[in-house]
């Protein structure tokens, strides 16, 4: 049953809403919880983190098993990395929200001065991950980590540069000055650039999987094309007026709004 690509799709479409989930609903918690309760957080899930890079290690060579276990440690590396930024313990050395008034390229800088850490701790990872599965015939944890960190640098250039929807229910208390250097308005060119090269990414995938002769092939390029058709599709819900946030709003706790009010857009 595993082996099948409709499984793995659904496995694929489960794990993002999980581990999006997850991250939320220990965000949520430290929101309310103690000063330091963010930094806590991201320290005990260090071994997770470390789980897997060890998955990664051992899952060289190309079956099905080894296929899902580097698609799940890719999520747990790119989960923790995400939570570590959601806590403000990875983001940047401006804390500080947008001046009024600031425009073009000193918005910009201002902007990546926001979440340089975070942008160089992907990367740093991006490098490792390559450096583990060079050489080996399962790519798939390769690629899955590829799929998540262009859908997020383009993600990041479009509320820079504009989107008719930005969803900052989520946005946590350590990143409300994020809220400043988004732009709600008339998408950019950075849309139209993003979600067709994450299209066109899904159809390659999906090719790839029509055309698989072994039951391996079939599960990693169907885990593929289902994290590059989601990444799209979050592209789409920053423009069509859909309730996304209801997927994971009913598992969190009530926002804390006790500390501060957040800033307008």
């Amino acid at each position: 049953m595993l082996a099948a690509p409709w499984t793995a799709a659904m496995i694929a479409i489960f794990a993002w809403w999980f581990f999006t989930g997850a991250i939320l609903l220990i965000v949520r918690k430290s929101d309310k919880g103690a000063a330091v309760a963010h930094g806590r957080s991201v320290f005990l899930t260090i071994p997770l983190m470390a789980l897997g890079f060890a998955g990664l290690m051992v899952s060289g060579e190309a079956t099905v098993a080894n296929i899902y276990i580097a698609f799940l440690s890719v999520l747990l590396i790119w989960g923790w990395i995400e939570l570590a930024f959601l806590a403000g313990v990875v983001t940047g050395p401006e804390k500080r929200a947008c001046p009024p008034g600031l425009s073009g390229t000193d918005r910009f800088v201002r902007a990546f001065q926001t979440l340089a850490y975070h942008e160089y701790l992907l990367l740093l990872a991006l490098l490792a991950i390559v450096a583990i599965t060079a050489g080996t015939e399962n790519t798939v944890g390769l690629w899955t980590y590829v799929i998540l960190f262009t859908a997020r640098i383009s993600a990041k250039l479009n509320l820079f540069f504009g989107v008719p929807r930005i969803n900052t229910e989520f946005v946590p208390q350590p990143l409300q000055h994020l809220k400043s250097y988004f732009r709600q308005g008339n998408i950019s060119a950075a849309f139209p650039v993003g979600v067709t090269f994450l299209s066109i990414t899904a159809a390659c995938f999906a090719e790839r999987l029509i055309a698989a002769e072994t039951s391996a092939q079939m599960v990693g390029f169907a885990l593929l094309t289902a994290m590059a058709a989601l990444a799209a599709l979050e592209h789409w819900l920053m423009v069509i007026p859909l309730p996304d946030a209801k997927l994971w709003r009913w598992m969190l706790p009530a926002p804390n709004t006790t500390k501060g009010k957040p800033h307008e857009l």
